[in-house]
């Protein structure tokens, strides 16, 4: 069932309308690339962080669990407050909260603590809660249902675009290129120690403090701008359903479905991200700057798999090019396992170009239909996510357990398969 338009809702026909709400459009569409750009800083956050505090593979997952745990915990009250306030509400929250966990980064690095990077972590991720339960099902309400999924696949292409954006420009001025083995540290003396863990840690002050500073700014912008909004879904829609519940959400086997295969989406996508450079530098011998370069390629393919995904979904239905994707990424998981050197360092980044479309086509099917219930159904979506707090732990488990972080890779393998089960049975009808 459809959501009524409100009064005031573009209309497909009306070509005044549709440029009266184009700014508005592109300032949402800006939040995937900034949640995006914050989120491919995390794979050069985990080595920086695990070489400056010397943690293992298991400690350095955290950052991951820090970060994807918030949108298990920020959820439901981002959609309680969309429920009752609107869309621009969440976004400008959301965007106040992203902005001052970046600006928290000065003093966690002053403190030479790891365990306040992952509080700023958190408080970053729950800002992003905020904007990903608001700016996903916004964009799918946005225009024709029946291009909904494209709608979503491209606005979050500029995701992918930061994914490129971030490791590419800002890992070179966060990550020192420096490497001492565990021998060398355990020789530095307390004071030589002080110093290198304040080089190390000082080196991320900076581009936070920035992008922060950056993101309040377009908190401004949000503010004095008009945005249109969709209220009475969640009061009764035009025959007569009442408000929007859980219970009405869940009986909708898409959404079901949406929620699992979000959370070992999200979980894959994290776990192939966040353990590159590792996986580069162990497996293919690179150095930690050329790991870094290869990981921009990886955020670079991962982006122009999203526009063109955007473009084959103009003669593939997205539910079947998913089922592809998640084939060739589940037969691409077995070689990252039994690869040796650079074909590992290719794999990957063939894995981020058919990883592209998941999350938004994931997303868009398992809200559609859904109607009154769509801002409750974004938020047990968005809630999914958490797969990036627990699957990386097991990634991280796995490696230390068996000295080889390729083993780990299997998480990955399960998560597709997952994915490639949702594509088969996630397009039933909805009962919502």
């Amino acid at each position: 069932m459809a959501l009524a338009p409100q009064s005031g809702t573009p209309k497909n026909g009306n070509s005044n309308e549709n440029k009266k709400w184009l700014f508005p459009f592109i300032l949402v569409t800006s939040l995937f690339f900034f949640w995006g750009f914050v989120h491919n800083l995390d794979p050069i956050l985990i080595p920086h962080l695990r070489k400056a505090f010397n943690l293992s593979d298991l400690q350095s997952s955290l950052i991951d669990s820090s970060v994807f745990i918030a949108y298990f915990v920020m959820a439901l009250p981002a959609g309680y407050i969309m429920r009752k306030y609107g869309y621009k509400s969440g976004i400008i929250l959301g965007l106040l909260l992203f902005g001052m966990g970046c600006i928290l980064f000065v003093p966690a690095a002053n403190s030479l603590q790891y365990i306040y990077f992952l509080g700023a972590l958190f408080v970053i991720a729950c800002g992003l809660t905020f904007l990903e339960t608001a700016a996903n099902p916004y964009v799918t309400i946005l225009g024709p249902a029946e291009t909904a999924t494209k709608r979503l696949n491209f606005s979050q292409s500029f995701n992918g675009l930061a994914a490129y954006v971030a490791p590419a420009f800002i890992g070179p001025m966060i990550l020192s290129g420096k490497s001492l083995t565990k021998e060398q540290l355990d020789a530095l003396t307390p004071s030589e120690m002080h110093a290198h863990i304040l080089e190390e840690a000082a080196s991320v002050k900076m581009p936070y403090l920035i992008l922060g500073l950056i993101i309040l700014t377009v908190a401004v912008i949000f503010y004095f701008t008009h945005m249109p909004d969709i209220t009475n879904e969640d009061k009764e829609d035009a025959e007569g359903h009442e408000a929007g519940s859980f219970a009405g959400a869940l009986k909708s086997m898409r959404l079901r479905w949406g929620i699992l295969a979000q959370f070992f989406y999200v979980g894959a996508q994290v776990c192939v991200a966040s353990f590159f450079i590792k996986m580069a530098t162990t497996s293919a011998g690179l150095t930690e700057d050329s790991a870094a370069k290869f990981l921009g390629a990886f955020g670079l393919t991962f982006m122009l798999g999203r526009f063109a995904g955007t473009f084959f979904m103009q003669y593939i239905q997205p539910r079947k090019l998913l089922i592809i994707y998640a084939i060739i990424n589940i037969l691409l998981s077995l070689l990252a396992i039994v690869g040796t050197g650079m074909v590992v360092v290719y794999t990957l980044i063939a894995i981020a170009f058919f990883m592209s479309i998941m999350f938004p086509t994931i997303f868009s099917m398992g809200i559609d239909g859904l109607g009154h219930n769509t801002k409750i159904g974004s938020s047990l979506i968005v809630m999914s996510i958490v797969g990036g707090a627990l699957l990386p732990p097991v990634l991280g488990l796995i490696s230390d357990a068996t000295g080889n972080i390729q083993n780990g890779y299997v998480v990955p393998l399960v998560c597709f398969s997952v994915i490639l089960l949702f594509a088969f049975n996630g397009h039933k009808t909805n009962q919502a």
